[in-house]
């Protein structure tokens, strides 16, 4: 477990549990959003980005939570020696990023770009989690279990799940 892709819909966890396995476990964590995102809220032009991608993927270990352009997302997937896919069910998801808005009213969220407006973020994540059937699909756990192939595969549906994937993966720093 060197290089861990972190990756599901929008409010389903991604940041709060990277930032948990990067603490427990000593491996730097990127935070995707942090690399698409200026601290102004505005999007990097793509260079940029694919410049900070590709510079975290050359590192010998490494934590990526979120999406990103969709040719990113499936280079991390084929980089990584683990995957992590939160697969929860979509209410709670919608939950979630409700609950994300309304503590965004007083403190910024896990991973949220500095200056970003929550509210806007909060209104992309409902019109994505309306989208996301569309990718987050049958068609995408064929396509995932093949890549998968020599990786380690976790697959969390459940807030329970989340809440106690460190504990039960990783015991004492360590790999369990």
């Amino acid at each position: 477990m060197n290089k861990i892709a972190v990756f599901g819909k929008p409010g389903s966890g991604k940041s709060v549990l990277s930032k948990a396995l990067a603490s427990a476990t000593g491996i730097p964590l990127y935070q995707l959003d942090l690399m698409v995102y200026q601290k102004s809220g505005e999007l990097v032009d793509r260079t940029t980005f694919d410049e900070a991608h590709d510079k975290a993927l050359s590192s010998d270990r490494w934590i990526i939570d979120g999406f990103g352009p969709i040719a990113s997302f499936y280079t991390r997937l084929e980089t990584a020696d683990t995957l992590i896919y939160i697969d929860l069910p979509y209410l709670t998801s919608y939950w979630l990023v409700t609950k994300r808005l309304l503590k965004g009213l007083v403190v910024r969220p896990e991973g949220w770009p500095e200056g970003s407006s929550v509210f806007k973020g909060t209104l992309q994540s409902y019109k994505t989690l309306r989208l996301c059937p569309g990718f987050w699909n049958q068609a995408f756990m064929e396509r995932l279990d093949k890549l998968a192939v020599n990786k380690t595969l976790y697959v969390i549906r459940s807030v329970t799940e989340l809440n106690n994937f460190i504990d039960k993966t990783i015991q004492g720093g360590k790999r369990a």
